[in-house]
């Protein structure tokens, strides 16, 4: 057990054998809620991310430093007889395993789930893949932008005569490692009630699929093919960005009373009359007519100004902040959203915290992303030895 953890999954143990971001922001996220978790990096320079910069702090990339908090890192060469025995020896004694290998990479290492649940069948083991471990993909390797890609997510970002877009961070990665969180708490309370371990399939095109949600839904129910919008939306209008006299804000007025009260604030009670413009769907059929109107509208004012009457007003606005903007806000440093932790090498080092915000058993920020191998000696002879590791 995690040394003073009180988090509601203190006592449960995740080996984490993945690297990159998914798998890692899982075992993350798991970790913030208390449970134990041990990541498996190979000696010879550790999870990829490790060196995925500058910048760097203490050594560290920033990237890595984003997804590997509350973890022990142990140092395991799994090419090697006994870097697998130990590996195995850890499964033993863990609630969950988590691996990101190419499908049956696993199993030839003698570590697939059929062996590790000879060794532990309370497992739960959960693989994420590019495809899954079925499909005439399965052997593919598969990254965020890819399946960004193949999954429609591209065809439906960016501007409509432009060319498709990526979004700014990897969020089908973080979509699955989310995806991950969940299945595995369900099957650790089926466990529970049970005593009976599973098999956790997740792959990062099935996750990048269902983020279509309401567009890929709209495609079930018509047969059109969804285009791109830039940043106004298929279904609503006024919900984009406009330029207001000094810089840009964000609008989303999501019904006919919020679109009422903005004609008001805008000194324009004309046009929430207007047959064109009066429901959302006329607004939605007529946003050519409509959107260069309320550009006009927009310039007339400074951009705070436009989001003090409308958040007056209850009707949601925005700035369009920059990532430091974002830090420094007040309702971000209110909800704790930045967390600073002591480090080896880094001294303080500053983290995004969780959102994740419990009454009872609140997150824990105990253990800084660790240093590669810095807890190997520690786990090892615990096991050797027949305790906790």
């Amino acid at each position: 057990m995690a040394e003073g953890a009180i988090g509601p999954l203190s006592g449960v143990r995740v080996l984490d054998l993945s690297r990159v971001l998914a798998g890692p922001f899982c075992t993350m996220v798991l970790g913030d809620l208390g449970a134990e978790v041990i990541k498996v990096e190979r000696p010879d320079g550790g999870d990829d991310t490790r060196e995925w910069g500058p910048p760097f702090a203490g050594g560290e990339s920033a990237y890595y430093l984003c997804a590997n908090r509350n973890k022990k890192s142990i140092a395991l060469d799994l090419k090697s007889p006994g870097g697998v025995e130990a590996a195995r020896g850890l499964a033993a004694a863990s609630d969950v395993l988590l691996e990101n290998f190419r499908v049956g990479a696993m199993g030839k290492l003698g570590l697939g789930y059929e062996e590790v649940k000879a060794l532990n069948p309370g497992i739960v083991y959960c693989s994420i893949t590019g495809y899954g471990q079925t499909g005439p993909y399965r052997d593919l390797a598969g990254y965020d932008f890819i399946l960004q890609a193949m999954s429609g997510l591209m065809s439906i970002t960016g501007e409509p005569d432009g060319e498709p877009m990526k979004l700014g961070v990897a969020t089908v990665d973080l979509t699955t490692g989310l995806y991950a969180a969940v299945a595995i708490l369900a099957a650790l309370r089926h466990r529970d009630r049970t005593g009976e371990g599973q098999y956790i399939d997740l792959s990062l095109m099935d996750a990048a699929v269902s983020w279509l949600a309401n567009v890929g839904s709209s495609h079930l129910v018509s047969g059109e093919v969804p285009g791109r919008f830039g940043n106004a939306h298929a279904s609503i209008v006024p919900y984009q960005v406009f330029r207001a006299r000094d810089r840009y804000l964000a609008v989303g007025i999501g019904n006919d009373g919020q679109w009422r009260k903005f004609c008001e604030i805008a000194g324009e009670p004309g046009l929430s009359s207007d047959v064109r413009f009066a429901s959302n769907p006329d607004r939605v059929r007529n946003r050519l007519e409509l959107i260069p109107l309320l550009e006009g509208v927009f310039l007339r004012r400074d951009a705070d100004s436009w989001i003090e009457s409308l958040w007056r007003e209850g009707i949601p606005a925005g700035p369009i902040n920059t990532v430091d903007r974002v830090f420094s806000d007040p309702q971000t440093v209110a909800r704790g959203m930045v967390v600073e932790m002591d480090h080896p090498t880094a001294g303080k080092v500053r983290l995004i915290g969780s959102p994740l915000k419990l009454s009872g058993t609140p997150v824990e920020y105990r253990l800084a992303p660790p240093l590669l191998g810095e807890h190997t000696a520690g786990v090892l002879r615990q096991l050797l030895e027949g305790g906790d590791p």
